[in-house]
């Protein structure tokens, strides 16, 4: 049996497998977005050796992608349901392999942040759009559920590949090549997608509101930047001002949606109980997350001292837990209820940070590996039940915008979460004990340290990173410890506010 849905000048296969080579195309997409952001991670000792950069500027250059695409993803999705979803993800591919070079070819911190920056731009075109096609190529619920769930699988499955090609790039060649594997990726999302995709775009979808875009914009980085600021640095008269000005411009940003006649974001959404649920359970657990594992490379590294590859391979049990859960999670959750999944998902990323509490420097590889699992079993239950019910909260013609709320709440998550936990673990560590006439830079950070220990006596140099690996165990372990309450409180907001939510087709 086949049948046709129509959109404005196009025809989109529903029951033909030419919909499963497109969703090969999308996970692409999903594939080169996980692996940016996980190669980061593994990369950062190198980039602190090489680019010397402050303490803040690493932080910047690990949370700088996440402002700009959460600032952008609203937007972004609400271009690409007018301007059609299979065009803004080609050009935005396009631009995002381009644009890697530039991160690749870095040499200062600032240029760093600037072409991360740039990055942010183009990944925000990225994942909206490959969702939105996902609820267009897939009516069905049940099989929309499969996709959603392989969509989600292949995010987790990136999050193991970028270390382990990180990890051998990194052992062979310099850091700036984990960036230019982005080249081959997107070529081939450029030329199979540009063949495969149907293009989608919502047929009466009205202008685009470029004053709503910059509100978005300005409110989103104000608002996380003065978060990121106040906990480095405390409460100032600046970081408070920019605050301020972040929390105006969404404020008014939310009452132009409310006024206008056709919104770049339908706020009636959020009246949705489930719609309201999942988008909360999603930012609340990437912000407990992130934080963590944004310094779990640094602690396989700097720390126990294994090698890029062998500290990709370390974080592998994750990724293989969260594709796992990802492809049965819709099954699950028709079969016991959404509630239970998504909270105890949540609740079980929530324990396997709390194990990574009890890290310390020779800390065994059973207790990490099992805590990995644990976690990306959670998250692969979480995260794609969440995404299969904000998609189906929402008709088709405003799946980009549904989705770049999903995707809003995912990148808001990561931005704060680095910022907060990642801000712990800096301030904690900041105030280790060093030897006398130890430099600046062993303070800024533990790849400051390890850099300044090699130019130092043996016996001074054995001092300093004792010293200053206890510092870093112990402020990841309050990060950890924080970031375990906050995926505990999501488990239990979750359970309230997805109560009797079904899945379509259940």
């Amino acid at each position: 049996m086949t049948s046709t849905v129509q959109t404005t000048g196009t025809t989109e296969a529903v029951n033909r497998p030419g919909r499963w080579l497109g969703l090969a195309v999308l996970v692409l997409a999903v594939l080169l977005v996980a692996v940016d952001a996980t190669v980061l991670g593994l990369a950062t000792p190198y980039i602190s050796e090489d680019l010397k950069p402050s303490g803040t500027q690493l932080l910047w250059i690990g949370d700088v992608y996440s402002f700009v695409i959460a600032g952008l993803l609203v937007s972004m999705g609400s271009l690409g349901d007018r301007i059609g979803r299979k065009r803004i993800l080609l050009v935005g591919a396009t631009a995002f392999g381009l644009i890697s070079i530039l991160n690749a070819y870095a040499t200062t911190p600032e240029l760093m942040i600037a072409a991360r920056a740039l990055l942010g731009v183009a990944g925000a075109t990225l994942m909206p759009a490959t969702l939105a096609l996902i609820r267009n190529l897939f009516p069905d619920p049940r099989e929309r559920s499969l996709a959603v769930g392989i969509w989600g699988a292949t995010a987790s499955a990136g999050t193991a590949v970028g270390p382990i090609v990180g990890g051998f790039l990194l052992e062979h060649f310099w850091w700036g090549s984990v960036f230019l594997i982005n080249l081959p990726v997107m070529a081939a999302l450029v030329l199979i997608g540009a063949k495969l995709l149907p293009e989608s775009r919502n047929p009466d979808p009205g202008p685009w509101d470029l004053p709503s875009v910059l509100l978005s914009l300005v409110g989103m980085v104000a608002v996380v930047y003065g978060v990121k600021e106040a906990a480095v640095h405390g409460v100032t008269p600046v970081t408070l001002t920019v605050g301020i000005l972040g929390a105006a411009a969404l404020y008014a940003f939310v009452r132009r949606q409310l006024a206008l006649p056709t919104p770049l974001l339908d706020m009636h959404l959020f009246r949705d109980r489930g719609f309201s649920g999942a988008v909360l359970a999603d930012l609340l657990t990437i912000l407990g997350l992130s934080g963590v594992v944004f310094f779990l490379s640094q602690y396989l590294q700097l720390v126990q001292e294994r090698r890029p590859l062998e500290a990709g391979l370390a974080e592998l049990p994750a990724a293989i837990g969260a594709v796992a859960a990802g492809l049965i999670a819709g099954r699950a959750a028709r079969r016991f209820s959404v509630r239970a999944v998504v909270s105890g998902g949540l609740a079980a990323i929530g324990v396997g940070l709390a194990a990574l509490t009890q890290l310390h420097t020779s800390t065994g590889y059973p207790l990490l590996g099992a805590a990995l699992l644990v976690v990306g079993v959670g998250a692969g239950f979480s995260f794609t039940v969440t995404a299969d019910v904000i998609l189906s909260s929402v008709p088709k013609e405003r799946a980009g915008s549904a989705s770049a709320v999903s995707e809003t709440a995912y990148e808001l998550g990561a931005a704060l979460g680095i910022a907060a936990l990642g801000s712990i673990v800096t301030g904690v560590y900041r105030g280790f004990d060093a030897p006398a006439g130890t430099p600046a830079a062993a303070h800024e950070s533990l790849g400051g340290a390890v850099e300044t220990a090699a130019a130092l006596p043996e016996h001074t140099a054995q001092a300093l990173l004792t010293s200053a690996r206890e510092a870093f165990i112990d402020g990841l372990s309050i990060a950890a410890g924080v970031g375990a309450a906050v995926l505990l409180a999501a488990s239990a907001a979750a359970w309230v506010l997805l109560r009797g939510r079904k899945l379509d087709g259940a």
